[in-house]
């Protein structure tokens, strides 16, 4: 049995909870985006949610102050490096939920859609992951360039892994937390989906895509470079294709990044 066979094997021996019992972790990786924040939260589905994670950057404006407004209850994670990737290892690494949904902070993500991705789940995906490129999905914020490239790079993943995914580089996903150690999270930057949607498939998880529609981002500007981050993403697709590595062990222990607890939390 090789290691993707394990893996499977020993993914399909994990007990996961009834609805009823599921506890559903938001990660929210945050940079700066306090004026951002009141629409987000104001959008959350607090009363279906165990937890909301926000893992700041280090932001410069009161990003955190405003989170804390809005959601006493939120935990406050300072990252340990830089981008978002990182940011999400950090949160990743700090669920306490059976299900973690990934969410951006600038409005461009609809809270509203979360409940779509746990249906999914319950359906029996390991894994949903959102397209704006399927029936019911959508972008009023991708430009043509980023089109055109997110096309290509997706279309590059279809043939290198076998994968029949309508959309790669999005940010809105959910999956059961145990999968954490197949995802294993270790890059930096925006080619974090791109990483993630291709593992789950060199694992051989059970993917179901999402409807789902990208907003504008409401204030602020993107950080997202496409020409840097399209490069990145492509180098991580050939790394993750070519490159020799051991195979991820589903039922190993993941690494923990170095985040740390807000300072200034009581």
């Amino acid at each position: 049995m090789n290691a993707i066979e394990k893996s499977r094997t020993e993914a399909d021996r994990i007990t996961r909870p009834s609805r009823s019992h599921a506890r559903v972790s938001v990660v929210i990786p945050t940079f700066n985006e306090a004026a951002n924040l009141p629409h987000v939260f104001a959008r959350l589905p607090f009363e279906e949610l165990f937890e909301v994670i926000l893992v700041d950057g280090h932001s410069t404006d009161d990003t955190i102050e405003v989170a804390r407004q809005l959601c006493p209850s939120i935990r406050v994670l300072l990252q340990d490096g830089k981008g978002k990737g990182n940011a999400l290892a950090c949160g990743f690494a700090a669920v306490r939920g059976d299900i973690i949904v990934m969410l951006d902070a600038d409005g461009s993500t609809d809270p509203q859609e979360i409940p779509a991705y746990v249906d999914a789940l319950f359906e029996g995906a390991d894994f949903a992951k959102g397209s704006r490129f399927m029936q019911g999905g959508g972008s009023v914020d991708i430009t043509p360039l980023r089109m055109q490239g997110n096309r290509f790079l997706n279309g590059t993943v279809n043939v290198l892994f076998g994968t029949d995914y309508s959309d790669l580089c999005y940010g809105y996903n959910a999956f059961w937390s145990d999968v954490r150690p197949t995802i294993n999270v270790d890059c930096a930057g925006f080619e974090v989906e791109t990483l993630i949607n291709v593992r789950v498939a060199k694992a051989g998880l059970n993917v179901a895509e999402v409807p789902s529609v990208e907003h504008e981002r409401i204030h602020g500007v993107s950080k997202l470079r496409p020409f840097r981050d399209g490069f990145r993403v492509l180098r991580t697709i050939l790394v993750e294709r070519f490159a020799r590595r051991a195979e991820v062990q589903f039922a190993a222990t993941p690494a923990i990044p170095k985040a740390s607890a807000d300072p200034t939390s009581a």
